[in-house]
């Protein structure tokens, strides 16, 4: 009888977790139950596997509506059914045009009309009538009499189960309307009573009308939803078959065996055998030769690639040239990549560069077919206080109210809006809000993707199913992880300067060279890492220098225990302090040595909390790889995970460990699990560092035009510029006979882009180079009458000094602006057949103030080309530099920084406090420490230039300065404003 239930699935409009209906359901003695979320089959799978765990028979469809208005429910009565209802919203959703008044002529679907359907149907005979079914809800019984009711049903919605749960509704109908709650339309809204009656309440109600019990009954019997979890959903084959696969990626394992280790490797030709042998039994050679497939293609168009993820650990992947990392070399633990407790293929990432990644998307689909491939999906759930932001807005809350609430979410409410916000917040909490797409899985189907999900059109045009990660897995696909990083890119237009500028062609995959080179080992020790993946950051930067790394296995450790889970714990301390001192590691336990003594007893990489798990606990690798997935919070199972939990300290006990030993192996897994890198994972990682510092050791110019112009780097553009000067460049402003859109070089003068200009149309900047290909400008008259472009535009290039070069002062041009401009002198673009006599004016002397420029770069640029140090307004005479800190170590010190970068943080006991990221007056950086006390007496006030004083720290050879009295330094006044 319950034909049209929500979950919170029928997004801002139900209020039911899966879970709570089916087992609200199942307590009530109801045995065959409906899911029918609203446009939405998101909850489709999990509402199975419930059902099933509650002995309920699970029958699936969806509720078509246009706006607020119900079309028709529609139920699958098999999985064909569900194909069909899945191509059916497909087709509208593709289109983008509502669903129409009647459905179509399904073979396996039941349709059921609401009873307010058939005063919006066209006109139909009464056979036609017939044929329809109509629903019929509680509230609509005493209409039964104007009809003919012989194929009525019961159509009672479930979309809450109490009172509170129809607040709950309202309040999220308001929050989807963008609505005070109290404006919120009656008709945008459910009826109070859409709630799960008991069986017997719906018999009562419905007493007198016996026969639409029977045909409800008869209708939810020929429904059925038969779906097999347990079977692989991706395609099975690459070719023809499962044999063709194998020898195929035999053929391409041998070949590349070959080209990584020789002809007579013993060792990897082992390795080899057994890992074909495993794939084969598990039939992942598909899997294998897809991904290959994808990669191959981005070779062939010249992109560059980073493979990693777990599938990192395979030497397949590696002879195949999915990755570069050397699974041998590296002593990767082989079950860390595949083990008998996996029930999917390993994972392989496979990043491309931010500007490639949408064309490597596009050929996935043309290679497999759009009716086998889609996007997959992630859910935005109102979480931490976005709920609480948007219930404060439908109760009408002034918004510094609403902040001082989220702020202060412990605080007792001030009113009664406030305690109903901080309510209803709590129960929305992980409701999901919208769909979204994940960051980079893609699925491959062997079926039509509709036999499994509807398809949403995302804005660049590809689909994106509608259930995440953690369904994808359960009903057993196995995704494709096409992600884009900007430190490809780096490396990518960084080989094309190096060609255009110095005509040297570069091989940035000579990695077992760059691991060797004396120069950049030194590049490293000198921690000169600026614009290098993943090592740029301040943090990054301190490990290295305080590991004095300069070798390969070193930084993949370091890529590793970077992470909050191994820093947070202490065991990245403990690292660098063993790493000194080798010979004074005191390992907790004989096996932690044997298991860990490559990172001196501590716990690095994921595939330790497997190692340490299976061979120290006594789980199973099956129990250990949940346990690591539990940990980064890739399972969902938490009943499953606890009863490990348990094995573990059982085991422990069993295998006669002390209390003590147990409980801090067992923190030390739990301490850094969820956020740490797998060892192949940190090496591929590495491997693209090392890319990146080659360049930047031997061709530092281009290296950080390549990184100015891919932006996404961890510091603004004004010091990466910075650093270009450091590392010898000229810098230029852009100029109109000299730069492109982005940055350019030549030589070593660099040209900043017209990117660069804030508020300068893309289209004036193509203009500019499309005339210049003509011949340069060689006037202002010139420019004028050849490129269109309005006041305010002329006004950017000229405050900028884009005319610099033709001997015109700032002034004497903002005077012809307005005048060319008010005197209608501009014309169309274009070559003129004969030169135009150009007209001038004798101006009086305008004087100039340097500072203007400055202010005019700052406003244009974000950032003033001369050393922001010549700003400050009354300069304190302090003599100190970055350069000195090294002798200074316990000394209290003045020294002035330049704000680069900050980071906040919290101490154990909630506090807040900062690291700080600064340069000084010669452009050397240095770190600082603000903690608690000191961040509340002399707080950050944003950019610009500070006085500090401190005491200098050292750790492992880097020096600090542990900040104790701070103020931000007045500059120069504007002296454009009187």
């Amino acid at each position: 009888m319950y034909l049209n239930c929500h979950t919170f699935y029928s997004l801002r409009f139900g209020t039911i977790p899966i879970k709570t209906l089916v087992e609200t359901a199942a307590g009530l003695g109801i045995k065959r139950l409906a899911l029918t979320d609203i446009n939405n089959t998101s909850a489709v799978f999990d509402f199975v596997k419930e059902c099933r765990k509650n002995d309920i028979e699970p029958v699936v469809g969806v509720e078509f509506r246009n706006g607020d208005d119900m079309m028709y429910v529609c139920l699958a009565k098999n999985p064909d059914g569900f194909s069909e209802i899945n191509s059916f919203r497909n087709q509208y959703h593709k289109a983008q045009k509502p669903f129409p008044l009647t459905a179509p002529d399904f073979k396996n679907v039941h349709v059921i009309y609401p009873l307010e359907a058939l005063k919006r149907m066209p006109a139909h005979t009464s056979s036609d009538k017939k044929s329809k079914t109509i629903g019929i809800q509680v509230h609509e019984i005493s209409q039964l009499y104007k009809y003919n009711h012989d194929d009525f049903v019961v159509l009672q919605p479930v979309t809450f189960l109490d009172k509170q749960g129809f607040n709950l509704h309202r309040l999220l109908r308001a929050i989807d309307n963008n609505c005070l709650l109290s404006k919120l339309p009656r008709y945008s809204q459910a009826r109070n009573d859409e709630m799960l009656f008991a069986p017997e309440q719906l018999r009562e109600t419905f007493a007198a009308y016996p026969h639409i019990i029977e045909n409800t009954e008869k209708l939810l019997n020929e429904c059925h939803f038969d779906f097999d979890f347990s079977t692989s959903k991706n395609r099975l084959n690459y070719l023809d078959s499962r044999e063709s696969d194998l020898l195929m990626l035999k053929q391409l394992t041998m070949t590349g065996l070959v080209k990584r280790y020789g002809k007579d490797n013993q060792e990897a030709l082992e390795r080899v055998s057994r890992e074909l042998k495993i794939i084969d039994e598990l039939n992942y050679s598909a899997y294998f030769l897809i991904t290959w497939d994808i990669v191959e293609y981005g070779k062939g168009k010249g992109f560059y690639h980073v493979g990693r993820g777990s599938g990192a650990n395979s030497i397949v992947a590696y002879c195949i040239g999915i990755t570069d990392v050397d699974p041998i070399e590296l002593d990767f633990y082989f079950e860390r990549f595949i083990n008998p407790g996996r029930t999917s293929p390993p994972d392989f990432d496979i990043d491309f560069s931010w500007d490639n990644r949408d064309e490597i998307i596009q050929y996935i689909f043309e290679k497999f077919g759009r009716e086998h491939v889609c996007l997959l999906a992630t859910h935005v759930t109102f979480k931490d206080r976005s709920a609480y932001r948007e219930l404060g807005k439908v109760f009408g809350l002034p918004e510094h109210e609403i902040e001082s609430l989220v702020q202060n979410l412990r605080a007792e409410p001030g009113n009664e809006y406030a305690q109903l916000v901080l309510k209803y917040g709590k129960l929305m909490d992980d409701f999901p809000n919208y769909l979204s797409i994940h960051a980079g899985g893609i699925l491959i189907s062997e079926k039509p993707l509709n036999h499994f999900t509807a398809l949403v059109q995302m804005p660049k045009g590809f689909p994106v199913c509608e259930f995440d990660m953690y369904v994808c897995e359960d009903i057993g696909f196995a995704k494709f992880d096409i992600l884009s990083q900007r430190g490809l890119g780096h490396i990518k237009e960084s080989i094309d300067i190096i060609r255009e500028n110095r005509q040297i062609e570069v091989d940035v995959h000579a990695i077992q060279d760059f691991k060797n080179d004396p120069n950049i080992r030194e590049q490293m020790r000198r921690h000169e890492t600026m614009g290098c993946f993943y090592i740029e950051s301040p943090a990054m930067r301190q490990l290295i220098w305080k590991l004095g790394c300069d070798d390969y296995l070193t930084l993949v450790a370091a890529s590793s225990i970077i992470r909050p889970g191994v820093a947070s714990s202490g065991m990245m301390q403990a690292f660098i302090l063993r790493h000194h001192h080798p010979e004074k590691v005191q390992y907790i336990h004989p096996k932690m040595e044997e298991l860990l003594k490559e990172t001196y007893g501590v716990m690095v990489y994921q595939e330790d909390v497997i190692k340490v798990a299976h061979h120290f606990s006594g789980l199973t690798l099956a129990e250990s790889d949940i346990l690591r997935r539990a940990m980064s919070g890739k399972y969902r199972s938490r009943i499953e995970f606890e009863k490990i939990v348990d094995r573990y300290f059982e085991n422990c006990k069993t295998l006669g460990y002390d209390d003590y030993t147990a409980k801090e192996v067992w923190r030390q897994i739990e301490s850094f699990a969820g956020y740490s890198f797998s060892k192949a994972h940190s090496a591929s990682y590495a491997v693209e560092s090392y890319q990146s510092l080659f360049l930047k050791t031997y061709y530092p110019l281009e290296f950080m035009v390549a990184v100015i112009n891919n932006f996404g780097g961890f510091y603004k553009t004004e010091f990466y510029v910075h650093e270009a000067r450091r590392q010898g460049a000229r810098i230029e402003l852009p100029d109109i006979n000299q730069s492109n859109y982005l940055t350019s070089i030549q030589g070593i003068t660099i040209w900043l882009g017209f990117i660069h200009l804030k508020g300068l149309e893309k289209n004036v900047a193509k203009q500019i180079i499309e005339q210049r290909k003509t011949r340069k400008f060689h006037s202002f008259d010139d420019f004028c009458r050849r490129v269109p472009v309005g006041l305010e535009q002329l006004i950017i290039l000229v405050r900028i000094g884009a005319f610099r070069n033709l001997g015109y002062t700032k002034k004497e041009l903002m005077w012809e602006s307005h005048l060319k401009v008010n005197h209608r002198y501009l014309i169309p673009a274009g070559n003129e057949l004969f030169e135009t006599q150009e007209v001038h004016y004798e101006l009086p002397e305008l004087l100039h103030d340097p500072l203007e420029d400055a202010y005019d770069e700052l406003e244009l640029l974000g950032f003033i080309m001369q050393n922001p140090f010549n700003l400050i307004y009354k300069k304190p005479e302090i003599s100190f530099h970055a350069n000195n800190l090294q002798r200074a170590v316990g000394r209290h010190i003045e020294i002035i920084g330049y704000l680069v970068t900050l980071k906040s943080t919290r101490t154990r006991k909630g506090e807040k406090m900062f690291f700080g990221y600064f340069t000084d007056e010669y452009g050397e950086f240095f770190d600082t420490v603000h903690f608690p006390k000191s961040c509340e007496m002399y707080p950050f006030k944003g950019w610009g230039l500070y006085h500090m004083k401190g005491m200098v720290t050292e750790e492992f050879g880097h020096c600090g300065i542990q900040v104790t009295w701070m103020e931000k330094l007045a500059i120069w006044a504007d002296p454009r404003i009187d």
